[in-house]
């Protein structure tokens, strides 16, 4: 069996690749970063370390990678004879990889298996997003080429914090992980994925994990760099952020728990569970790389104006996650091209256009007063200064 990756990063190597490598797929690996992809083939096995407590080591082999960059035939090749292929570029790269798998898909034998189709992105819906990109790659032959491949949504979790510069293609991880997929698509032949779920309903579980995690995450990210806390884990030991976080995601639970049913006690330990991993210490991960693209996370249907808009409809409160969005409007990091462009914007933009625009609120909606008044207390702030 083989599996075709987009993503030699450290997700794809110490989350998704692993599990494939474990599941019995040999694993193409296919990545733009010339070095990456040199020092992939450079070494017969890697390692995932399991950082922290119940952590163990597990060796990877039985991989290559081939650089989509400079030889996108022989990617598409891999693509023609593989029986899964997976990503994780990040939800807007995803039509960049699209034309990739357009070309394999039409060097694929007659009469082969479909090809199993995974986008594993912290995203709703990505592989939705994904093959949408596939058809317009398509043209028209999309009909064609989309019938010999089957496409399930995914959600994903499990905290890669970024990697020390000599670590070679090793990889860091916290021990837990969580990979959930629909089932529907496949008709039963279910790929071979140790430790992943199965399940018909997808929407709860990418919703808890989007509007628990990685709105937790993030809010952390941007509460500790407003009180200049370099790492994620020492930003929870201070009482005001760990209790501003936790009013965070109480209110993100009631979301869950209107729209999908979810038990409360459950979503409670849910919390507690995920809180305990942001605190642990053996995990080195900065503000400032989980803060990283605010302009993204502050977006429509993203962790912070996603759960609040809903929340908002229903009535219920959104003062915790309005708070976290104002935390994330002053979040400044030079080397971060949207963190940039949103301090840029911020200072020149009329804050009516700029709510609108970065957040895809409507100005009738219940929400968007609330933060229009974040955006206004953010401008007056940058102005005085």
């Amino acid at each position: 069996m083989k599996a075709v990756h987009f993503g030699a990063g450290n997700i794809g190597r110490g989350f998704v690749g692993l599990l494939l490598h474990e599941g019995g797929y040999e694993v193409v690996f296919s990545d733009v970063a010339d070095a990456l992809v040199d020092a992939i083939n450079a070494v017969d096995s890697y390692t995932v370390h399991e950082a922290g407590p119940g952590g163990t080591d597990h060796v990877v082999t039985g991989f290559r990678a081939v650089n989509s960059k400079t030889d996108p035939d022989a990617v598409a090749d891999e693509v023609a004879t593989a029986d899964v292929v997976t990503t994780a570029v990040g939800p807007t790269v995803l039509r960049f990889v699209a034309p990739t798998i357009v070309a394999g898909l039409a060097r694929r034998s007659a009469g082969a298996a479909p090809l199993q189709v995974m986008a594993c992105e912290n995203a709703i819906g990505a592989t939705d997003t994904l093959r949408v990109e596939i058809a317009k790659a398509a043209g028209v032959d999309a009909d064609e080429l989309l019938s010999r491949a089957v496409f399930a949504n995914t959600a994903v979790d499990r905290i890669v914090p970024g990697q020390p510069a000599d670590g070679g293609v090793d990889v860091t991880v916290e021990p837990y992980f969580e990979w959930a997929i629909e089932s529907e698509a496949f008709g039963g032949a279910l790929p071979k994925i140790p430790g992943a779920h199965f399940v018909e309903n997808l929407a709860p579980y990418i919703e808890r994990k989007l509007f628990t995690v990685n709105t937790g995450h993030a809010a952390t990210a941007y509460f500790g760099a407003r009180a200049g806390i370099e790492r994620i884990s020492d930003a929870l030991a201070d009482p005001d952020i760990a209790a501003r976080v936790s009013a965070t995601l109480e209110e993100t639970s009631a979301v869950l728990v209107a729209e999908h049913g979810l038990d409360p006690a459950e979503l409670a330990q849910y919390r507690s569970t995920i809180l305990e991993r942001f605190r642990n210490p053996a995990l080195v991960d900065t503000v400032q790389r989980v803060g990283r693209q605010p302009l993204r996370k502050i977006s429509r249907h993203e962790r912070f104006i996603g759960p609040a808009a809903m929340a908002a409809e229903r009535g219920l409160s959104t003062i915790a996650l309005v708070g976290a969005v104002t935390a994330a409007l002053e979040f400044e990091a030079p080397d971060d091209e949207q963190a940039v462009e949103m301090q840029d914007a911020l200072r020149t933009d009329d804050a009516l256009a700029f709510t609108v625009r970065t957040t895809g609120l409507d100005p009738e909606h219940p929400l968007f007063p609330a933060v229009l008044d974040a955006v206004i207390s953010r401008q007056t702030a940058l102005n005085a200064s």
